[in-house]
């Protein structure tokens, strides 16, 4: 199976500092990796180099099997890499249509094609239909997007990558800030991506939530590649040996 994505001995430096040091990672279809690691263990840039804000300073990104040179956020979503952040970029003030369609509304025309006005109708039916596949309910779907709980937010956020056919999640602590019931629904929302063979990235420091939806985990410590296991071949009391150096199973051949 040819993965999704393939990371080559990545490598970002800012000035004298390595932030990330020559990581080697696939992600395959339909397969939830945990991402984790302690803070300042690399996570994000990694992630950034992957979406576009950070360009590598060494290393070679691959996407569907051809080599991926990606300048802006904008060029990864293009390529279909879409990455959720905790702040998810929705706009508070418009509906949940409203930021799905955000940047690339429809319009209708009238008086042939004179005039052209949002075809809000359109929007929401496709908006509705997209929630439905993902078992996404909003009691309110005209409510503005500030009016939502936290779980729902996310929904929106995830159903806006989908539709405009991301090929691979990238989620940052998408559970972060939410409540016990809230938390669950975000993770059902995951396995639903895995279940439409979307690929995901799950950044997380809560390590139930890593091991309840991924398959397999990769553990960054300064700014390397630790581990990589099959999340039924691990656990959290040996995982937490990696996150605190304690461990590393690639250091023999760095040597």
């Amino acid at each position: 199976m040819e993965p999704i994505l393939r990371v080559e001995n990545i490598t970002k430096r800012f000035g004298g500092l390595t932030a990330v040091n020559r990581v080697n990672l696939e992600v395959n279809p339909g397969e939830v990796v945990g991402l984790v690691g302690d803070n300042g263990a690399g996570k994000s840039t990694l992630i950034k180099m992957v979406s576009g804000v950070y360009h590598p300073s060494e290393g070679a990104i691959y996407f569907e099997g051809k080599p991926a040179v990606i300048n802006t956020p904008s060029q990864a979503r293009d390529m279909g890499i879409e990455t959720i952040y905790q702040d998810l970029a929705l706009a508070g003030n418009l509906t949940m249509s409203a930021n799905i369609f955000l940047g690339r509304e429809r319009k209708k025309k009238y008086l042939g094609g004179a005039v052209r006005i949002l075809d809000e109708k359109f929007m929401l039916q496709e908006a509705l239909k997209l929630l439905e596949t993902l078992d996404v309910h909003l009691p309110a779907p005209s409510a503005k997007i500030e009016k939502l709980s936290g779980g729902q937010r996310q929904a929106v956020a995830i159903a806006r990558a989908l539709y405009w056919n991301a090929r691979l999640m990238i989620m940052d602590e998408p559970t972060n800030n939410l409540g016990v019931i809230e938390q669950a629904k975000v993770l059902d929302l995951i396995r639903r991506l895995k279940e439409q063979h979307v690929p995901v990235i799950l950044i997380s420091h809560t390590m139930r939530d890593i091991f309840a939806v991924s398959d397999r985990i990769i553990v960054l410590h300064r700014g390397r590649k630790v581990a990589d296991k099959r999340t039924s071949e691990t656990s959290n009391e040996e995982l937490v040996q990696y996150i605190m150096g304690a461990r590393d199973d690639f250091e023999a051949a760095r040597a």
